[in-house]
């Protein structure tokens, strides 16, 4: 070989080492594993896991709200798929609704679940009949209010009200 080819060999395979690291600095992936899911991301060519977010589906419907946030959690690790985090921001307002009080902390999680789904997409609106609330705007504010306390709060007819 030339001499003038080793050289532009030796370039390329320094610029593509170069490219490799500085990827390494932008994604930080915690382990081996994490390192094909970021590319994906990188590249454009993500996917959430369509069997755990079924699997979260099953749970959320029967109103197992943890094991729902772990598969949907699973199913898409990166935080990347709006309808997802809107179930994950649903599940943390299922779970935090009260008919005497809501629990604040859940619903504040929830807030930021339903905050990543607006960055992710601002014009989502989900496709599931099942759901009261079909928007994350109409989420949040029934999250936000939760939080709130009120005279309402108060209101015995509270206890016959239903949850969304």
């Amino acid at each position: 070989m030339k001499e003038k080819y080793i050289h532009i060999l030796g370039l390329a395979l320094t610029v593509i080492y170069f490219a490799f690291i500085v990827f390494l600095y932008w994604a930080e992936p915690r382990s081996l594993a994490e390192i094909s899911t970021k590319s994906k991301v990188v590249i454009g060519t993500y996917q959430i896991d369509q069997q755990k977010f079924d699997e979260g589906l099953r749970a959320f419907r029967a109103d197992n709200f943890i094991a729902a946030r772990d598969s949907f959690d699973r199913a898409d690790p990166e935080r990347r798929d709006a309808k997802t985090q809107f179930y994950v921001a649903y599940t943390y307002y299922r779970q935090g609704w009260g008919r005497v009080y809501n629990d604040g902390e859940l619903f504040s999680k929830g807030i930021e679940a339903v905050d990543r789904t607006i960055a992710l997409n601002r014009d989502f609106k989900s496709d599931d009949s099942d759901l009261k609330l079909q928007t994350p705007a109409e989420l949040r504010h029934e999250l936000e209010e939760g939080t709130k306390t009120t005279g309402e709060d108060f209101n015995p007819l509270k206890l016959i009200r239903e949850r969304k």
